[in-house]
């Protein structure tokens, strides 16, 4: 019985690291979350990715999820993600998975573009939160919660939507090589994805 049970959970810990290398996550991000050994998890990622896991460090700043177009996807992550505890029977890392795949619906990337949250800087997200060093706010506009710094003030807060920067998704300058009628074009186009990829 207790063999049956160790496959059991195995096979369920092999299950959990192929759908998390699925949606992008990091080597340490499987560390943390599988009972499973490096190697074994390396062996997996491969088999997956067809490469070997990259290597460097995690994110481990938040000021990351604080700037204009990150918050804004960040904001949306998190706030499926609390959902999803609140309401949802589900453990820790299947809240951040079903969050994050609910995320990639809502939020999808571009073919030629990775999507602008990461399922590793996702995951960093959720420990910041629990770890009280970022918030979800209310916006004094449009009412909807926003990632922010704990114990930031409140007053007047607003989201990055209602408050929008002023080049907020311009395109960058295209080089003088381009036909200029074609150069006009994508200088004034507001490109969805690099402003924002809603």
């Amino acid at each position: 019985m207790m063999a049956t049970r160790r496959v059991y959970d195995d096979a369920q810990q092999v299950l959990l690291a192929t759908e998390l290398i699925r949606l992008g996550a990091r080597l340490q991000l499987l560390e943390s979350e599988t009972s499973l050994s490096r190697e074994r998890l390396i062996k997996l990622y491969k088999q997956q990715r067809g490469t070997s896991p990259p290597k460097g460090m995690l994110p481990f700043s938040t000021d990351w999820f604080i700037s204009w177009q990150p918050n804004i996807h960040a904001s949306v992550f998190l706030t499926i993600h609390q959902y999803l505890i609140a309401h949802a029977d589900v453990s820790a890392i299947q809240a951040i998975t079903k969050a994050y795949a609910l995320y990639l619906e809502q939020l999808p990337p571009l073919p030629s573009e990775p999507a602008v949250l990461s399922l590793t800087r996702a995951w960093t997200l959720v420990r910041f939160f629990e770890n009280r060093m970022l918030s979800l706010q209310r916006c004094q506009i449009c009412h909807g919660q926003f990632v922010a710094h704990a114990f930031q003030p409140t007053h007047k807060a607003r989201c990055g939507l209602c408050h929008l920067p002023a080049r907020a998704g311009k395109r960058k300058q295209v080089p003088a090589r381009i036909a200029p009628d074609a150069q006009h074009a994508t200088e004034t186009d507001v490109s969805i994805n690099s402003g924002s990829s809603w």
